[in-house]
C-alpha cells in the first residue's frame, strides 16, 4: 500500500507530468566529436565492406563499438552485458547475401528484466551508389552521429540503476534494407522482451539545411498513428473510437515532447511529425513498429542533402559528402541529452497499463478503468477535449484506490481519455489510450 506521505509528494507534481528531472547529465560535445571522428577513420562502414580487416570497414567499426561498450561496463562495475547478434540477409542491395551483425549492450534493470527500453543508431554508411562498398564513405551525420549518441547515452545512463532493462544497439545494414532494425526487432520478439520504447537516432548531428537555413533549436520526432501491427478489424476499432492520434508510437512521441518541456536546459523543441518517417523514406524503427513495439525516430530539424549519401567531391565550387566538418556537436549533445532524459524516465517508470476502458454513453460523467500494473505507486488519468491533440487535464490516483475512477461532468463524447502508470519517484510511463481492446 502506498503511504500517504508518498502520495502527497506525488500530488505536488501533478500539475506537470514527471517525465524527467532537470538534472539530466550533460552529454559531452568533445567526446561525441571524438567518437564520430573515430568512426569516420574506418574509411567506409558499408555493410558489404570487410568484416575482418582490423582497420577499415564495417567489421573494424563494430569491433570498436563493442570495445567502447566494454570500457563503459568496466566503469560501472560490469553493469553492461555486451553481445553480438547476426543473421544472413539478401536483397537488391546485397544480391549475393551478407551477414548483418548488431552490437548490443544490455543494462539489466532492477525490476522485470523483460521490461525493455531500446536506444539505437545504425553504424553502416554509404555513398551515392548504394552498392559501392570500396569508396570512402565517412557517414559522419548518417549515421556516426546516431552511433556516437547511443554510446554516449550508455556512458550517462549506466551511472545509475533503473527499473527497466536498457538495450543500447549499434545496427548494421540500414542502408541496404533496414536489416539491422529487422534483426533487433526479431531478437526482441524471440527474447520475449516487453518493449516499452524503441528510440531510433538517425541523422541527429547537423543544423544546416540544403538552402542555407540553420535550425539548431529543434529536433524532429517521427511516429506512426494507425499501427502497422494492427489488422483491419483493429484499425477500424481505432477509427471508431477516434484513436488515430494515440497509438503507442504517437504516445511515445508525446512523451518526448514532455521530456523536452521538463528539461528546458536542453533547449530543444520537439517537432512531433505525425507520420512514421520522412516522406517516402524509412529507418530502423519501422521493423519494431511492424511487430507492435512503440518506436520513434529522432532526426535533425533540417537536412542537407549535399551531405547525405554522396560521393566525396567538389563540383562547380559546391562540396559534397557526409563529413565531420558539416556537423554541429553542441547540437548533437543536446539531442543526446533529450534521449537520455526520455529513456531515463521511461526506464524508471512502470510499464504502461495494458488496456484502458471508458464508459459513459448517454451520461454527463465518464468512468475510466484500467488494468493494474505491478509496482505502480499511482496512475495519472489524462483527458482532453476531442478537438485537441495534447493532453490538457489530468488527475493522479493512488494505486490502492482501485482500478477505476468516475470523472464527474466530463462528457465521453466530447473528450478523449488515457492512463499512465507512475513510479514511487514520480517517473511516468507513456499513456495508454482509453476505449480500445488490448492488442493480441
Amino acid at each position: 500500500m502506498i503511504k500517504h506521505s508518498l502520495f502527497a509528494a506525488l500530488l505536488l507534481t501533478a500539475a506537470t507530468p514527471a517525465l524527467a528531472k532537470d538534472d539530466t547529465p550533460a552529454a559531452d560535445p568533445a567526446r561525441l566529436k571524438a567518437d564520430v571522428e573515430k568512426l569516420v577513420a574506418f574509411g567506409t562502414r558499408h555493410t558489404l565492406s570487410s568484416a575482418t580487416d582490423p582497420k577499415r570497414g564495417i567489421g573494424a567499426a563494430r569491433n570498436w563499438g563493442a570495445a567502447e561498450f566494454e570500457r563503459i561496463s568496466k566503469t560501472c562495475g560490469g553493469c553492461l552485458t555486451v553481445s553480438r547478434i547476426s543473421d544472413r540477409f539478401e536483397g537488391p542491395r546485397a544480391p549475393d547475401g551478407v551477414i548483418v551483425e548488431n552490437i548490443l549492450a544490455i543494462q539489466k534493470g532492477s525490476g522485470d528484466p523483460a521490461h525493455v527500453i531500446m536506444i539505437a543508431g545504425h553504424i553502416d554508411s554509404r555513398v551515392t551508389d548504394p552498392m559501392n562498398f570500396t569508396a570512402d564513405a565517412p557517414g559522419a551525420n548518417d549515421d556516426a552521429s546516431g552511433t556516437a549518441l547511443v554510446i554516449e547515452a550508455a556512458r550517462l545512463l549506466s551511472k545509475d540503476k533503473h527499473r527497466a532493462t536498457i538495450v543500447y544497439a549499434l545496427l548494421s545494414g540500414e542502408e541496404q534494407g533496414l536489416w539491422g532494425g529487422k534483426l533487433l526487432a526479431r531478437h526482441a520478439q524471440t527474447e520475449k522482451w516487453q518493449v516499452a520504447a524503441m528510440l531510433n537516432n538517425d541523422i541527429v548531428g547537423g543544423t544546416h539545411g540544403l538552402d542555407g537555413t540553420i535550425v539548431d533549436g529543434r529536433v524532429r520526432v517521427f511516429s506512426e498513428g494507425i499501427r502497422a501491427s494492427e489488422d483491419l478489424a483493429a484499425q477500424l476499432a481505432r477509427r471508431g473510437i477516434g484513436g488515430e492520434d494515440d497509438g503507442p508510437s504517437r504516445a511515445l512521441a508525446k512523451a518526448a515532447i514532455r521530456a523536452g518541456e521538463a528539461n528546458p536546459a536542453i533547449g530543444l523543441e520537439v517537432l512531433a511529425v505525425r507520420r512514421p518517417d520522412r516522406f517516402r523514406r524509412g529507418g530502423d524503427h519501422l521493423p519494431s513498429l511492424e511487430l507492435g513495439y512503440p518506436a520513434i525516430r529522432f532526426t535533425v530539424g533540417v537536412e542537407d542533402y549535399d551531405h547525405q549519401h554522396q560521393d566525396l567531391r567538389t563540383e562547380n565550387g559546391r562540396k559534397y559528402g557526409d563529413t565531420v566538418d558539416e556537423m554541429d556537436f553542441p547540437y548533437l549533445a543536446r539531442v543526446t541529452a533529450l534521449n537520455v532524459a526520455l529513456a531515463r524516465t521511461l526506464a524508471d517508470a512502470p510499464p504502461a497499463p495494458a488496456s484502458v476502458s471508458i464508459d459513459g454513453a448517454v451520461s454527463s460523467d465518464t468512468k475510466v478503468a484500467w488494468t493494474p500494473v505491478k509496482d505502480a505507486a499511482a496512475y495519472r488519468i489524462h483527458w482532453r477535449r476531442a478537438d485537441k491533440s495534447g493532453w490538457t487535464d489530468s488527475k493522479l490516483v493512488q494505486a490502492d484506490a482501485g482500478g477505476e475512477i468516475l470523472l464527474k461532468g466530463v462528457q465521453i463524447d466530447d473528450h478523449f481519455f488515457g492512463v499512465s502508470a507512475v513510479s514511487p519517484g514520480g517517473a511516468e510511463s507513456i499513456v495508454t489510450f482509453g476505449g480500445l481492446p488490448p492488442q493480441k
